[in-house]
């Protein structure tokens, strides 16, 4: 099993920045994908961005291409997702998961492809 805890939410201005940060634990997920994905209130859960275990592949989603950037240390066991000029539209619960693969170069925007979840954490851009 593989326990995610994500960190860094909060609230900011337009324009503004925040790093979330994705800690894993239970096992390493060094050879596991990883995804960052979010749910604003009456909307369906959003891919926002992927990195393959390699780390050697990144897939970002169009609306945030140029402002975020999904990076992970397997050291640490943690992926991050810095977010810069932050708007209003980018206001989210946003999860982190967890893709079993064998390939390292694999990455994927699917939802459901995802094994292990986080719980969530909040981010608020205001205008």
């Amino acid at each position: 099993q593989v326990q995610l805890v994500e960190s860094g939410g909060g609230l900011v201005q337009a324009g503004g920045s925040l790093r979330l940060s994705c800690a894993a634990s239970g096992r390493t997920v060094s050879n596991y994908a990883m995804g960052w994905f979010r749910q604003a209130p009456g909307k369906e859960r959003e891919f926002v961005a992927a990195i393959s275990w390699s780390a050697s592949r990144t897939y970002h989603a169009d609306s945030v291409k140029g402002r975020f950037t999904i990076s992970r240390d397997n050291a640490k066991n943690t992926v991050y997702l810095q977010m810069n000029s932050l708007k209003p539209e980018d206001t989210a619960v946003y999860y982190c998961a967890a893709d079993r693969t064998t390939s390292p170069t694999y990455v994927s925007p699917v939802v459901h492809e995802y094994d292990y979840w986080g719980q969530g954490t909040q981010v608020t851009v205001s205008s």
